[in-house]
């Protein structure tokens, strides 16, 4: 696999009136085309300062974001970025929410609103497109969420804690329907979780990193046997439990234990 994004020695401050704040210090790591990784660590590494640098929505202080061999600058639809909310438009019906990124970039197209609707119905939303999100369930209207991030078709998908809000049932159907539907078109993700059994669970790698300031500290390959399994599986397996607690021992010794 090649690689489709790097950070390269990537250091991040925020400076206000009164001080300067060092949040990333000299970060590094690669990720491959068509890989799962997550990112985890205590509260205060920077995770979702990494997120926000390789969205392009931050500039980093020193150091480059590559993806697919070019520098990121700004936002760009190569990249898809999925939050904790939804932030489906409540005034728009469940298809108007999803085309909106193709409206707003100009390539809502017969073709594109066409790929679109199929999305909805490989993620079981074709029979909603004229509902209103309220008349959606919470794991609905992130499924929404999902076909609107995929309709851009981004090469990258950054996912900042996208199930942390739903109930646990929910949240393990939706870890097997999004990790099946990106390995399914070999799209690449970075996952930030405080959920060490979710990232273990679904993720090819792991990268733990250390706080004041975020830094990398250690990062776990997932067995194959383990990270080419669904999630609800990937957790029933016998070595499930020890690949979590040499993580947790990571966190531990990284700065601190996740809520």
């Amino acid at each position: 696999m090649d690689t489709v994004l790097e950070l390269r020695q990537v250091t991040q401050v925020y400076v206000n009136d009164s001080r300067a704040t060092l949040a990333v210090e000299d970060l590094s790591f690669a990720v491959k085309r068509g890989e799962f990784i997550s990112l985890v660590g205590p509260s205060g590494c920077g995770k979702t300062t990494v997120l926000s640098m390789l969205a392009g929505l931050l500039k980093p202080t020193r150091g480059e974001v590559i993806v697919g061999g070019e520098r990121v600058l700004s936002p760009s639809p190569r990249i898809g970025y999925m939050l904790q909310q939804d932030y489906l438009f409540p005034w728009r019906t469940i298809l108007d929410n999803v085309l909106i990124g193709l409206e707003l970039s100009g390539r809502k197209t017969e073709q594109s609103i066409a790929f679109t609707r199929s999305l909805l119905h490989e993620l079981g939303l074709g029979a909603f497109e004229k509902r209103m999100p309220h008349e959606l369930s919470g794991g609905m209207r992130q499924r929404a969420a999902l076909v609107r991030t995929l309709a851009m078709e981004p090469d990258v998908l950054l996912l900042d804690e996208p199930f942390s809000a739903l109930d646990m049932a929910i949240k393990l159907q939706l870890e097997d329907l999004v990790q099946a539907t990106l390995r399914k078109r070999g799209k690449t993700a970075v996952l930030v979780t405080h959920d060490l059994a979710e990232a273990a669970a679904m993720s090819d790698r792991i990268i733990v990193l250390a706080r004041n300031p975020g830094r990398y500290f250690s990062s776990f390959r997932i067995p194959e046997a383990m990270s080419s399994a669904l999630p609800t599986e990937a957790r029933r397996m016998s070595g499930f439990q020890p690949i979590f607690d040499r993580i947790w021992e990571a966190l531990e010794i990284s700065g601190g234990k996740e809520a």
